[in-house]
């Protein structure tokens, strides 16, 4: 690609980052990154009413654990700032009063209820409502004689009529829209600039060359190309990509509280980012291939917006958690503690300031279950049974009431209280001793001794539990069953 990419993410702090919005972020930067371009991030704050304190930090957090870096930033600085709407209004006012200067624009004075009464009248008429213009040709006069009145003013770009809006879409190919002369508003009564206005100016002004966003967007595309011609710049390269969908076939809304959306409650759960950032990379593009497990560097280098999607994408969660299991198992056994310790925490079963002994066990407790994790907060069900038997279901009651049972419990207990090591090998030898001892082996030594001390019939690696349990426990659990048997 001959021309510098220049790229942008840019969105509204009006929530958490949110699934779409990361998948968005991230195909635009793997678009900049497989172009050598650049990435900048900007935060469109101009829904005053809308918008959520702390949210543009979030989405920075939210990124940067993702691994999606950006070159330009109201953070990290660059030429084209600032990178915050509210703080480039003089820009904006500079070129709003370039438009009513030249005509292109002009201020509207109709009131709510007369745009609502208009907008009425029109679909009760069967019409297609929109703006009727009777602002478009007001008198110097008439205008003077609004501004006494004091009533507020929107702007309205003067719209054409018959027109053929075209762009070649870098996802969907040709679309063209026919201009219908509605003359939309590009300043709200409160002086501040309307989306497509303020997108249009900064994308121009920061040297965006290709803008990555969602289908959604697609409507707003015939608007923003009729603002850039009215300042006579050039169009940049659009590619809209496919809506992300839930197992219904719906497009994927935020208030549905059946699927987790927004990546802090994957980074609080306890997700591997990297399993997060491949997840959401297949999820509209596709690498040609059936490879599914790609490293940040490998989707940079094969990345490209000709093998994005154009039909909706179903979000799959079960593929979703199958991935990060993959990343959990490849994942450094230290790295997995760190995340499953702060849960383990919470639910009380780590000390809030845990000691070397704390760390140890938690270190061994995730070797003994790291490869059936599909969440680091995973490790709180695992860690249950060490410090609570579960309550033993009807099957496993039925084996506790097995006649060999009391004997093999027994030959266990007396083993465990000579015992001078508690380590997992130690353990092995144990269980083998209380096996020539009483002629039981297999399931019939095993599980009876798993049940006693854990309250299932399955689990993991049962020498390493019983170590991970620890001599007094697993005497205590031992006695209570045997007691109960008499």
């Amino acid at each position: 690609m001959s021309q510098e990419v220049r790229v942008r993410y840019a969105p509204s702090p009006t929530g958490h980052l949110h699934i779409g919005g990361a998948r968005t972020a991230l195909f635009t930067y793997l678009f900049a990154r497989r172009h050598g371009g650049t990435f900048l991030l900007r935060i469109e704050d101009t829904d005053l009413e809308r918008n959520v304190g702390g949210a543009a930090e979030e989405f920075y957090n939210g990124l940067r654990w993702l691994g999606v870096e950006w070159d330009e930033g109201e953070d990290v600085g660059g030429p084209y700032g600032p990178y915050r709407c509210t703080e480039r209004l003089d820009i904006y006012r500079g070129h709003i009063d370039q438009l009513l200067a030249e005509d292109k624009a002009y201020p509207c004075y109709c009131t709510e209820a007369e745009l609502d009464a208009e907008r009425e009248a029109q679909i009760a008429a069967g019409a297609t409502a929109k703006y009727s213009g009777r602002c478009r040709h007001l008198t110097a006069e008439q205008r003077e004689a609004f501004e006494r009145e004091g009533r507020a003013k929107t702007i309205r770009l003067r719209s054409s009529i018959g027109e053929t809006l075209a762009f070649d879409d870098l996802v969907r190919g040709p679309i063209s829209f026919e201009s219908d002369g509605n003359d939309f508003v590009v300043v709200k009564s409160n002086g501040m600039p309307t989306y497509n206005l303020a997108v249009v100016i900064d994308d121009h002004l920061m040297r965006i060359t290709h803008v990555t966003r969602g289908e959604e967007h697609i409507s707003n595309t015939p608007r923003q190309m009729q603002i850039y011609r009215a300042f006579g710049w050039e169009v940049p390269k659009f590619a809209h990509l496919n809506l992300i969908l839930n197992k219904e076939g719906k497009k994927l809304s935020k208030r549905d509280e059946s699927i987790l959306q927004f990546i802090s409650q994957y980074r609080d759960l306890g997700y591997l980012p990297e399993a997060i950032l491949n997840f959401l990379a297949l999820l509209g593009w596709s690498p040609g291939t059936e490879q599914e497990i790609f490293s940040k560097d490998e989707l940079i280098a094969l990345f490209s917006l000709d093998r994005a999607i154009k039909s909706g994408s179903v979000f799959d969660e079960d593929k979703l958690t199958w991935m990060n299991n993959h990343y959990m198992k490849a994942a450094d056994r230290s790295r997995v503690a760190a995340l499953a310790l702060p849960h383990l925490q919470r639910a009380g079963y780590v000390p809030a300031q845990p000691d070397a002994a704390a760390l140890d066990w938690v270190d061994r407790l995730v070797a003994l279950v790291k490869d059936q994790l599909h969440a680091a907060g995973e490790i709180v069900g695992f860690a249950e049974p060490f410090f609570r038997a579960a309550e033993p279901d009807e099957e496993a009651q039925a084996l506790l009431r097995e006649e060999h049972v009391p004997k093999v419990l027994a030959g266990f207990l007396a083993q465990v209280e000579a015992a001078e090591d508690f380590v997992p090998e130690a353990i092995g030898v144990m269980l083998k001793q209380v096996q020539k001892e009483t002629g039981f082996k297999g399931k019939q030594l095993f599980m009876p001794v798993r049940v006693a001390l854990t309250g299932q019939m399955h689990g993991p690696d049962l020498n390493q539990s019983i170590s991970l349990l620890g001599p007094a426990k697993v005497k205590d659990r031992l006695y209570g069953v045997l007691s109960s048997q008499k």
